[in-house]
């Protein structure tokens, strides 16, 4: 369910009164610099060795053991030609074992390997630093609104991405409704 904002004889003048003119204050531009900082701060924590994405789908797979590529792209809001893209890579380093079950040709059933797994293990760790770096400049109380807040804009405007997480296939696991979660979570 896409939401629009209605417009009103006075919408401009709202939108001049709420919104800056100075980019640097302007919330696109803030989200893309704050992707830049977790990015910057997933590769100084974790290394080279994964991606924020390869991260992600191995963590996807290793709590939905067996799922095919279509679901691994919806549970990472990834597009279907970049999860199968994905999926060859982490296959091409031993991670994953991709399989076509016997009634149907088009879909490729994921697994993890024991040296997947063993990897999304020994990610753990280090993935729960990642979070705890990102948020530790926030108070306790800050931390909790943030990530409130930051579910709550991406639940709301799931439907707007080229590539919308299917929360349905997530389960009650992944809750984005959730206004407690802290850091880690």
């Amino acid at each position: 369910m896409k939401q629009r904002v209605k417009s009103s004889s006075n919408g401009a003048a709202n939108g001049r009164q709420q919104f800056s003119n100075d980019l640097y204050d302007q919330p696109g531009h803030l989200i893309r610099r704050a992707q830049q900082i977790a990015v910057s701060m997933f590769h100084s924590t974790i290394g080279y060795d994964v991606t924020p994405v390869q991260y992600a789908a191995l963590r996807v797979l290793q709590e939905n053991p067996g799922i095919d590529q279509v679901t691994l792209a919806r549970l990472c809001a990834l597009d279907t030609s970049t999860a199968a893209n994905l999926a060859v890579r982490l296959e091409e380093r031993g991670l994953v074992k991709r399989t076509v079950p016997a009634k149907s040709k088009r879909f490729r059933v994921l697994q993890l390997t024991p040296r997947g797994m063993a990897l999304a293990k020994k990610l753990l760790p280090p993935g729960r630093l990642v979070s705890r770096r990102l948020l530790q400049a926030l108070d306790k109380q800050e931390q909790k609104i943030f990530l409130r807040l930051l579910k709550k804009f991406v639940h709301l405007n799931n439907e707007e991405s080229r590539a919308p997480l299917d929360r349905h296939l997530a389960g009650s696991r992944n809750n984005h409704h959730s206004a407690g979660a802290g850091p880690g979570n």
